[in-house]
């Protein structure tokens, strides 16, 4: 079962498929094993191929899984619809993420722009915490070791984020005791080329323990420092308001526990 779990959550990341071999050889599993897994999962329509020894993709049937876990959550009723009113005011893309497991974990977005620059971009579901204004802003509210540890445990010098990215925890923790005194963090350019970002903690009502992140990012020449600014009041508000609708849903129950 954890195999089964490791492959479907390395298709995850592979839009376009891998074959056998490169699953096998990336999660460390026998190839005859790696084969039979996949098998199991083809039948129970999790996985496809476009044809014998081609490459294997996730079939929609996950996502369907996602959808009906976040409906069944309270995500689709009751937060959505705050992300989507957000993402309407600032016309910027505005995502939230959930802790689990130590790690921050993206579970819904809204994209507010409709014309011109477009900012959407193909992000995993595990929040890169050096380069991200929601990793930024977790990270803030946790002490220094604690910090240090999570971003130790993905990484931190990796290849592909934007030029001021950080390269050293040193760095690192300059952005973060910024976002602390600030209350919120801002990025430019550090998760990608011409973006920048702002993102902000979400408490749980009455504490100070954070149960989420929200973000709203958008190209460098939108967003810019003056641009954020305007916009914190309605950030601040909307995760007020997600604070308030989170108290019974499933999807915080780790992070107020």
């Amino acid at each position: 079962m954890d195999r089964a779990i490791a492959i479907i959550e390395l298709l995850s990341r592979h839009a376009g498929g891998l074959p056998l071999m490169a699953i096998a050889d990336s999660l460390a599993i026998p190839r005859s094993a790696t084969h039979r897994l996949l098998a199991d999962l083809k039948e129970e329509g999790y996985v496809r191929q476009e044809f014998d020894g081609g490459a294997y993709r996730l079939t929609a049937k996950i996502v369907a899984l996602g959808f009906s876990h976040l409906a069944a959550t309270g995500v689709t009723a009751r937060i959505q619809p705050i992300l989507d009113g957000l993402a309407d005011h600032t016309g910027e893309l505005v995502t939230m993420a959930v802790i689990h497991d130590r790690k921050l974990i993206r579970v819904a977005k809204a994209q507010g722009a409709r014309r011109g620059l477009l900012y959407n971009p193909d992000e995993g579901a595990e929040v890169y915490l050096a380069a991200t204004s929601n990793g930024h802003a977790w990270l803030s509210c946790l002490d220094e070791d604690e910090a240090m540890q999570l971003v130790a445990r993905q990484g931190l010098k990796r290849d592909g984020y934007g030029p001021h990215a950080p390269r050293s925890m040193r760095e690192l923790l300059g952005f973060v005791e910024t976002a602390r005194a600030l209350g919120y963090a801002k990025i430019f350019e550090t998760y990608e080329r011409g973006t920048s970002a702002i993102a902000i903690p979400v408490f749980g009502v009455g504490s100070q323990r954070p149960i989420g992140t929200i973000s709203v990012a958008g190209p460098v020449i939108r967003m810019t420092s003056e641009a954020m600014d305007r916009l914190l009041p309605q950030l601040r508000e909307g995760a007020a308001a997600i604070a308030d609708v989170s108290q019974d849903l499933p999807i915080f129950a780790e992070a107020v526990s």
